[in-house]
């Protein structure tokens, strides 16, 4: 199958494009560093959590994160840039919120775990916006093995917010509205 963007990739001349690779570099590099302090915060969402499937989606993201962070590696490695993390501030104040969440609420608490799908789905949200962009941008740039990578994980940030929204709608919330 013939990618759509493969035509346009092949107008760029060497020069073409400098300044959106380096949008596209900074974003990854943005995205890495957001993986890698979500490797950090998701053990403390678990032993936060009350619900024990709740307690095992932030179990099983945190292995799908830790793949995401090599993953990263690995496009930094396809394109020839270093390995490199930029501070982002949007993950910053993601998890900043759930850390509020957590300390604003009564330990084994329906109404901590649902604060905590909120503030991991906002994350959820981010990446993907995240991910979604930097595939499209991949694939203008012309690095399509980069946006199979991308989409790979896009896809699983997808899943995942797709099992809290069900966590939430199937017992959590209504768990949380009892107390």
């Amino acid at each position: 199958m013939k990618n759509p963007n493969q035509n346009l990739s092949s107008k760029f001349s060497e020069h073409d494009g400098e300044k959106l690779k380096t949008l596209f570099t900074d974003g990854l590099k943005d995205l890495y560093w957001a993986e890698n302090h979500l490797v950090k915060a998701l053990p403390k969402m678990s032993k936060a959590a009350t619900s024990e499937a709740l307690k095992m989606a932030f179990d099983k993201h945190l292995i799908e994160t830790e793949k995401h962070v090599n993953r990263l590696e690995r496009v930094f490695e396809i394109i020839g840039e270093k390995i490199q993390s930029k501070e982002c501030p949007a993950m910053e104040g993601l998890l900043q919120e759930g850390d509020e969440i957590v300390r604003s609420t009564d330990t084994r608490s329906f109404v901590r775990d649902c604060g905590l799908i909120m503030a991991a789905q906002k994350v959820e949200h981010y990446e993907i916006a995240s991910y979604g962009t930097l595939r499209n941008i991949a694939r203008i740039l012309g690095h399509f093995e980069v946006a199979e990578i991308l989409q790979t994980t896009l896809d699983e940030e997808g899943e995942a917010d797709h099992q809290l929204t069900e966590l939430a709608e199937t017992h959590i919330n209504e768990e949380a509205a009892l107390e």
